[in-house]
């Protein structure tokens, strides 16, 4: 692996969606997450963070050093006990083997970042209790997303379906179709702003440049290869990054992202918005704090 990131980022990424649903809600029958006191559109950290894992692990099909450890049907301590497999301590003669090798605990969290992917970008909590007491530690990532918020409010449609695919053959003889249910947002046009330390990338999890460029990547394709009939047309609209010259930083966050301005071309029209064309989006780059660079990759 390169060297950590020298330098603090932080970026923000619009993406849309056409008649989908861009995260839904278990708790509220899978309807599109909604703020219900301004109507904004919402997307979880959590959900965005699936699609970056999911296309890392698509392009780098589970190579040396590119793994992923939180995925689809491979529990969490199947992993943690190859790292103890591979420093030669079991969950039994650990606690004497830290005894004589104070750094042991060092060197099992350093080989889970230096194996997983998404451990050294996003962190994680990688003990386990159940059974096999096995412990990694508890890695805090230098990449963090903030909730997705829709840059107006959305209005959720629930859209009846049918269908001929009976469940059972008491019901075929019945019936020839059974109703169904979607929702979906008609449009929306998402904002979601991101961090990325240079600090704890050196100090933890050695999140390097050749990572850097992967999440970047991973980002601006993260829709691509996670097209489905329930989330419609979703796509990234823009991803604008902000460097500083130095690991900590040249100004606090929010003056960064306040330079980023997003509008509709046209303030007087009463209809909705309906594509991304509808929106007008500016950099006021000439704003930016001293140390700071744009660089819109979208």
């Amino acid at each position: 692996m390169s060297e950590p990131i020298k330098n603090r980022y932080e970026f923000v990424v619009l993406f849309d969606v056409e008649n989908g649903n861009p995260n839904g809600d278990p708790d509220a029958g899978n309807m599109p997450r909604v703020d219900p006191e301004t109507g904004l559109g919402l997307v979880t950290d959590v959900c965005l963070k699936r699609k970056i894992r999911n296309y890392v692990e698509t392009v780098k099909e589970d190579a040396e050093g590119w793994r992923i450890y939180v995925k689809d049907g491979v529990p969490l301590n199947r992993s943690d006990a190859e790292a103890y497999k591979a420093l030669d301590v079991d969950e039994k003669s650990v606690k004497a083997k830290k005894k004589d090798d104070p750094e042991l605990d060092r060197k099992i969290r350093d080989w889970m970042c230096g194996n997983f992917y998404d451990i050294r970008t996003f962190g994680a909590v990688m003990t386990t209790f159940v059974k096999a007491a096995l412990n990694c530690g508890q890695v805090r990532g230098p990449v963090q997303l903030g909730f997705a918020r829709s840059v107006e409010p959305v209005m959720p449609q629930e859209v009846t379906i049918t269908r001929v695919a009976i469940t059972t053959e008491a019901d075929a003889e019945k019936k020839g179709t059974e109703m169904g249910r979607k929702y979906i947002v008609p449009y929306g046009l998402y904002r979601c702003e991101g961090y990325i330390s240079a600090n704890l990338a050196r100090k933890t999890t050695g999140f390097s440049e050749e990572d850097l460029e992967l999440f970047w990547e991973a980002i601006m394709n993260m829709f691509e290869h996670d097209h489905s009939a329930a989330r419609g047309q979703m796509a990234v609209r823009e991803l604008i990054v902000f460097r500083h010259e130095t690991e900590l930083g040249c100004a606090p966050a929010w003056k960064v992202f306040r330079t980023v301005k997003i509008a509709r071309k046209n303030p007087e029209d009463p209809a909705p918005a309906r594509c991304y064309e509808d929106y007008e989006v500016i950099v006021d780059e000439a704003s930016l704090p001293d140390g700071v660079t744009c660089d819109r990759k979208v």
